[in-house]
């Protein structure tokens, strides 16, 4: 008895603390999980008081009870939280429903508001009766209006034009009879105006962006001048507005003179029929100096060369046409002259005459072929320009199309203006080849006229010195 009973007491002691124990821990985590780390500490402190187990019991036991607390706590917080959503919920469904009663209502109103809509239209169109034509016509001729009054220059002097416009061709009401007399008058007035030469004052925007006050002379709804230049009406801001250059000075030349007039006697001032479209066409074409630099550095190299083979030309051209007079006027003299080719000829036949035939006709042959050569010198230079200068636009011909596909290629076929500098240098270096070649075609063939008759003088007189030197021979 002595031995077993220890051994039960001991076996049951460790199989309460092993239950304490686990009963403990399950207890500890939701407590640590509940009231943080704090009490998870505490709890710690307090198992590491205890000394008995009786005291790990009751330990347990507070440990349970507190558990329980904490469960009926969070059950109460879940039930008022449960009774607040049903609450909040009921709320939703009374407004919703309120809602959907009050679009009932609304679309009971729409339609009983569209039936009488109907009715009062129908009601309208049997009052109106003819006089509805007459609104209809009232609106077309005030949309009308409104556009030409737009796009007219006379809406520089003349304002507060569009309200009335607005009113009349938007309006759904009848128009009144103070509306009708108005649109006619501004219909009058605007006729009238068109046919008239004004001077006013208007608001005129600069090149710099600024806004001026000038003094304007407009000639009907074409052009409209100002200190000696040409002046656009800008629909797009309603303005009066300076060009970024002058049209031609052919037509510039006419505005001076023309706004110098004080009488009401004519003039002439060039004006444009489109107002504006052809001002507008002749600013934006290239002058001569701008199609030049279109052509790049070939055209520059052609026309150079063009220019240099020009000079050399016509001063080759004056210096056969010297050589041309020198050599007629030494045919007509006895006295030999060594200052043109005939004279030196003749020099030659002078110094050489105690020869005989042959030699001294060897002697004339080596001095024409040498006045052949002087006479021929740099016109070499003219012919071969004329043929380089075509080719050479050719060339850029192909530089340019070479351009424009580059173009095509990196921005598409869909914006013409990204070709234009490509094709315009194409254009340009071919038209500036056909222009370099053609003249000095036409100079070069002259240029071996004039030689030939110089050439055929030399050779005729030759042929007839040695003609009289075989017959001198014969008669002794």
């Amino acid at each position: 008895m002595r031995l077993i009973c220890p051994l039960s007491i001991n076996g049951i002691a460790l199989a309460a603390i092993l239950m304490a124990v686990c009963v403990f821990i399950a207890p500890a985590r939701g407590m640590a999980n509940a009231q943080g780390q704090s009490e998870g500490s505490q709890t710690s402190s307090a198992m590491t008081d205890v000394r008995t187990l009786d005291g790990l019991l009751d330990l347990v036991e507070k440990g349970f009870s507190r558990e329980r607390d904490e469960n009926r706590m969070r059950e109460a917080r879940f039930l008022r939280a449960k009774e607040d959503q049903a609450q909040l919920l009921a709320e939703i469904l009374a407004e919703v429903a309120a809602r959907e009663a009050r679009s009932d209502t609304l679309e009971k109103s729409f339609a009983a508001n569209e039936v009488d809509l109907a009715q009062l239209e129908e009601s309208l169109n049997e009052r109106l009766g003819t006089m509805g034509e007459l609104f209809g016509v009232v609106r077309q001729v005030a949309g009308d209006m409104q556009g030409h009054v737009f796009e007219s220059v006379t809406s520089s002097q003349l304002a507060n034009r569009k309200d009335l416009l607005e009113k009349l061709g938007r309006g759904k009401g009848l128009p009144t009879t103070e509306d009708l007399e108005k649109l006619w008058f501004q219909l009058h007035q605007e006729m009238t105006e068109q046919g008239k030469v004004v001077r006013y004052s208007a608001d005129v925007l600069t090149a710099d962006g600024d806004e001026a006050k000038r003094e304007v002379i407009r000639a009907g709804v074409f052009s409209v001048v100002s200190d000696g230049r040409y002046l656009l009406w800008d629909t797009s801001i309603q303005k009066i507005r300076e060009l970024n250059r002058q049209p031609p000075t052919r037509y510039v030349q006419t505005v001076a003179p023309y706004e110098a007039k004080t009488d009401d006697g004519f003039g002439v001032l060039a004006v444009d029929p489109s107002r504006g479209s052809l001002l507008i066409a002749l600013v934006d074409t290239p002058s001569p100096t701008e199609r030049v630099q279109q052509g790049g550095v070939v055209g520059y190299a052609i026309i150079t060369i063009g220019i240099f083979a020009g000079l050399v030309g016509i001063v080759k051209w004056v210096t056969l046409s010297i050589t041309s007079r020198r050599v007629m006027a030494q045919r007509k003299r006895e006295v030999v002259k060594t200052d043109n080719p005939l004279g030196r000829v003749l020099k030659i036949y002078e110094d050489n005459r105690s020869l005989v035939t042959e030699a001294l006709e060897l002697r004339l042959d080596q001095a024409v072929m040498e006045e052949a050569d002087r006479l021929d010198r740099f016109m070499w230079l003219v012919r071969v320009v004329s043929v380089v200068a075509p080719l050479m636009g050719l060339l850029g011909t192909v530089t340019g199309m070479i351009q424009t596909f580059q173009a095509i290629t990196l921005f598409g076929a869909g914006d013409p203006k990204m070709m234009a500098g490509g094709i315009s240098e194409a254009l340009v270096t071919t038209m500036l080849g056909l222009m370099t070649a053609a003249p000095l075609v036409v100079l070069y063939a002259f240029l071996s006229t004039s030689r030939k008759r110089v050439l055929s003088v030399l050779m005729g007189e030759s042929s007839g010195l040695i003609a009289t030197k075989v017959e001198d021979e014969a008669n002794a």
